[in-house]
């Protein structure tokens, strides 16, 4: 059967603009303010703004919204290209909004030859208490009735510098009895003594976002401007400054939903409190829901962008819930990561019956999703590693791993039986011997006898020393940022986010890695190597477990 496509709103949308004229081509832009790290959030604007221009063979620039220059920095700009190429978007050019900060000027000109804008005294409290409520009307501010050639003689005394910060903005002038409180005559320009990153000392006035983006989509050659809905009761002035403007051609306003992840933090401001607190150990720490967070930690782009395309897009916002992500993770990774022994708590095994001194290599498959890439040699040897957990001396009837007397399969290597067992004087059990059946070599016994415990190893003389961190969610709640959390929002962190193993062994092959390089750790999940790795000694994040057992935990 024929899989039937169901267009998105935004689709309909573009297509019937094409189809009707109004636009002949489509091109989109993603506007991020440089002052900042991209977020998970982000990831779903960054996959509709590039997606929606390659589905119509058009072009997504990269503008970047640096209208405020108190708070950007270069910096940001780099790390905001580079989360961007790795997700595997491109833009057709890097742009800024201060490349339009002329035309912006030039506009608030126009606005006020035609009267449409203002010089206001007001301070920002008391524009605020002039705006009025909801429910009731604003008031006008007493400067509003200034004559056009008083205005621009004040904006421009404003842009030669002769005014205090904050002591004058201009404002445009439209509705203070709107229903909607942005077309209540909104601040369009303001006074700041600020050294841009770009423009230096240039400009003494600043646009404002409202105005800037508006101005900046339509110079720049912007069809469709796709917002998220938090914007959506600000496109009546969107459209209102291109058309008092008189743009011929003006972009469109298009919103969706964003994308809310339970169990993430997203707030700029409490983000940098934890990096500033030490709570995790940068921007880039694995369980910050920032983008080269979740590089670090081992997500790849495909699993980020398959996520988003299983949410779809939405004119409603909604919670999606964190473990639809890592299932999308799980399924790229299954397919793609090579496959490797690791012991995170070593317990030395003992066969007593292997050959003294003899090793042996044992082949099997990098990949079983991908036999084309071949298989690798691990050693075996008369002394292995396993989990502790796979050891228990009183072992319950469903226990299916080692105990004394029982008799279980090292994964592609041998049956093994338990026979005895070293303990210190307070009981902990220092090494287990076992024997082994040479006969079933390759994990397969001869004479059809079945065993129902698997478990992994590593050879004792040819480990390689590592270092392990064990990632999980970084808070307990499902929505950090909620304000009705009991205490302050640090109080609802997981005590048990990461896990630092520093006695790790791993399998021989794991040499020459690189900072990135993903592998699955039978029966214990998907890992990457960290850049903290030496060449002494790897450090592997844990990306994700095998599945998902965090909402049994936390039910």
């Amino acid at each position: 059967m024929e899989e039937v496509y169901i267009k998105n709103f935004i689709e309909e949308a573009i297509e019937k603009d094409l189809e009707d004229g109004a636009y002949s081509h489509v091109q989109t832009r993603f506007p991020p303010e440089p002052n900042g790290y991209l977020h998970v959030g982000h990831v779903k604007a960054i996959s509709i703004d590039f997606g929606m221009a390659a589905k119509y063979n058009g072009v997504c620039n990269l503008r970047f919204d640096d209208t405020n220059p108190t708070k950007e920095d270069t910096e940001y700009v780099d790390a905001i290209m580079e989360d961007i190429k790795w997700l595997g978007f491109k833009w057709g050019k890097v742009l800024y909004a201060s490349d339009y900060f002329d035309d912006m000027y030039e506009a608030a000109i126009t606005l006020i030859k035609k009267g449409k804008a203002y010089v206001d005294d007001l301070s920002a409290d008391e524009i605020r208490a002039y705006r009025g409520t909801l429910t009731e009307p604003g008031k006008n501010s007493p400067y509003r009735g200034r004559s056009v050639e008083e205005n621009l003689d004040l904006f421009k005394r404003m842009t030669d510098g002769e005014f205090e910060d904050g002591s004058k903005v201009l404002r445009a002038k439209i509705d203070m009895a709107s229903g909607n409180l942005n077309m209540r005559d909104p601040v369009i320009y303001r006074i700041l003594r600020a050294h841009h990153h770009r423009t230096g000392d240039k400009w003494i006035v600043y646009p404002m976002y409202d105005f800037a983006h508006p101005i900046s989509d339509t110079v720049e050659g912007v069809t469709h401007s796709l917002c998220t809905l938090e914007f959506e009761d600000h496109r009546p002035l969107y459209d209102w400054v291109l058309r008092e403007v008189g743009f011929e051609k003006p972009s469109r306003q298009i919103e969706f939903a964003r994308m809310n992840l339970n169990y993430t933090l997203t707030s700029k401001r409490r983000c940098l409190k934890l990096v500033r607190d030490g709570v995790v150990s940068g921007w880039d720490d694995p369980r910050m829901s920032t983008i080269c967070g979740m590089r670090r930690r081992g997500y790849t782009p495909a699993a980020v962008r398959d996520f988003c395309e299983r949410i779809g897009v939405a004119k409603a916002n909604s919670v999606i819930d964190f473990s639809l992500l890592e299932a999308c993770l799980r399924e790229d990774l299954n397919k793609n990561a090579p496959r490797a022994m690791a012991v995170l708590r070593p317990l030395k095994v003992i066969i007593d019956n292997y050959p003294e001194g003899q090793t042996e290599e044992i082949e099997v498959e990098i990949n079983p999703e991908k036999p084309e890439m071949g298989k690798r040699k691990v050693e075996f040897s008369k002394e292995i590693y396993i989990e502790q957990d796979d050891f228990m001396l009183d072992a319950p009837k469903k226990y299916f791993r080692l105990t004394l007397g029982r008799e279980v399969r090292l994964k592609s290597a041998y049956y093994v039986t338990c026979t005895g067992y070293e303990a210190d004087d307070d009981g902990t059990i220092l090494a287990l011997h076992c024997t082994y059946d040479p006969e079933t070599r390759g994990g397969q016994s001869p004479d059809g006898r079945k065993v129902k415990g698997t478990i992994h190893w590593v050879s004792a003389s040819h480990a390689i020393d590592a270092e392990v961190r064990l990632y999980d969610r970084l808070f307990n709640v499902e929505n950090p940022s909620d304000e009705s959390n009991v205490g302050d929002f640090t109080e609802n962190l997981n005590p048990e986010s990461m896990v630092v193993i520093n006695d790790a062994k791993v399998e021989s092959t794991l040499t020459n890695l690189n900072a990135g390089d993903k592998f699955q750790f039978l029966r214990l999940g998907y890992f990457c190597v960290d850049p903290d790795s030496t060449a002494d000694k790897p450090v592997f994040n844990r990306t994700v477990a095998l599945k998902d057992s965090w909402k049994k935990i936390n039910k």
